[in-house]
Formats: structure tokens, sequence, C-alpha cells
């Protein structure tokens, strides 16, 4: 989709060299993004610096949306960031998630009006993480070796592998993409989710109920998570009793989400 102006939005919580990265993955696309967001839900200044030190280098806007550390808000910075995303079409990832050197051009090319895109991870072992360098890796001999595992959702293949559905299984916010016109349809990411869980369920279980089917994807659109262990913030409370709710009651806007801050420019 030649003509399409694609955002892609990055959210991050304290790990700026995985960040880097992930950046550096980025930098490396075949099809640049023409902007990108950095959803930055309290980080220290260490990873300012590193945002505003690559964005010196980087041919496209870069935008960096940081809200003070309140525990895991994750849908607020999201939030924000969409109301400033400039793109027609949002691709979402983490900032502990490298992108295939042709991610921006594989998620342009199955975005399809009517519907929202759900494409996958592998995981290189958290040990190996340091070694880790995007651009240069052998992903494929990692994988040989053990470095890295879910071979089946981390190789690419010139054909992408899509069906459709409106299934719960498999929905991951680290790495999904939909209209932005869609996203607005339903207001955003419900922020009345209290710390992690679900919250990226609810944004799929919505737009279906908005009568958006997902594309599943396989062999296109990948990215590589650095594994860590789980970071020490809020847990995982009511998420999934909300999000069992939004699945029964069949509701398509949250009451508290993106158009409190629709005048961010």
């Amino acid at each position: 989709m030649p003509h399409t102006r694609l955002s892609l939005i990055i959210s991050t919580y304290n790990r700026p060299d995985v960040l880097a990265k992930a950046l550096a993955g980025v930098a490396l696309q075949t099809r640049l993004p023409d902007e990108v967001l950095i959803a930055d839900d309290g980080s220290g200044q260490s990873t300012r610096v590193a945002v505003e030190s690559w964005a010196k280098t980087q041919p496209f806007p870069v935008k960096h949306l940081w809200q003070e550390d309140r525990g895991f808000r994750k849908t607020v910075i999201l939030n924000k960031s969409v109301a400033a995303a400039a793109g027609d079409y949002l691709v979402f990832t983490d900032g502990d998630c490298v992108p295939h050197a042709r991610y921006v051009e594989d998620h342009l090319a199955v975005a399809e009006p009517g519907f929202w895109v759900q494409a996958r991870r592998s995981f290189v072992g958290q040990r190996f993480v340091p070694q880790f360098e995007p651009g240069r890796t052998s992903v494929f001999r990692w994988m040989l070796t053990g470095r890295v595992t879910g071979a089946a959702k981390g190789i690419r293949l010139p054909v992408a592998i899509v069906w459709r559905d409106t299934a719960q299984r498999g929905i991951i916010g680290c790495n999904f993409a939909m209209w932005r016109n869609d996203l607005l349809a339903i207001n955003g990411f419900d922020e009345d989710y209290s710390g992690w869980g679900g919250e990226d369920s609810d944004v799929g279980t919505r737009l279906y109920h908005l009568g958006r089917p997902r594309k599943f994807v396989y062999a296109h659109a990948i990215v590589f998570h650095l594994n860590h262990p789980r970071l020490a913030r809020d847990p995982l409370a009511r998420g999934f009793a909300r999000l069992e709710e939004t699945i029964r009651s069949g509701r398509i806007r949250c009451a508290c989400g993106l158009d409190q801050y629709l005048n961010i420019k």
C-alpha cells in the first residue's frame, strides 16, 4: 500500500539497553516508517538520552512521549501516542522487540481495510541478549543453536501465511497493527485496566465488535523479543475479569480512552 502513511509506536519502560537494539532494527528497515513515536511509561533520563541521540540520525520524525512513573499505565501512554500520531496506519511494538529488516514493508503488504493485523514474535534467550546485534546476528544460526526459540514464528517466507478470524488466541500487543480510524472508533485503549493483563486483548475484542476481523499473520512482519525477567511493576490485578466483561457485553467503545487526548498535536 504505497500511499499509506505509517506510524510506528514503540512502548518502553526503563530498558534503554534493549530499546537501543530495537531502534537499531528500525533504522535498518527496507521501507522506513513515516514517523516513530516512543510511548514511554515513566523511564529515567538514560532512556531520554538514548532516544534523542538516535532521533538525530534518522530521516523521519521521532516523537518521545513520556509520562510520570505511577505504576503500569501503558494504556495511557499508548492513547497519548495515538493522539499524537500522524499516520493512517498504526503499527505497535515494544521496546524489547527487534523488528525484522522487512517488518514495516511486510506490515504494509498485509494491511487491508476492514481488518486489523496480528503478527508474531520469536524469542532471544535472556543470557544471549547482550550479544544480539540487529543487522549482524544470524538469526537462523542462532535458531539452530537454541539461542533463538519459536522458529515457526521467526522465519520469514516469501509469501505471508494469513488466515482471518475473530479468535482470542494469540493477541499480543507487541506486534499488532490497525487503521487509525478504527482505533478512533473504539476510543483506543481502555485506561480502566489496572496493571498488566488483558488490555491488548481488549482492543482486539472491541475491534471484533466493531466488525473488524483480524488477519493472523505468520512468516511476515516478524519481531525478535529480547527475553528478560518480568519487571517488578503492578501485578495482574483485575485485567482478565474486565476482558471477560468486554467479550460478554459486546462493548465497542471504552469510556476512558483516546478521546480525552485528541487535541494533542
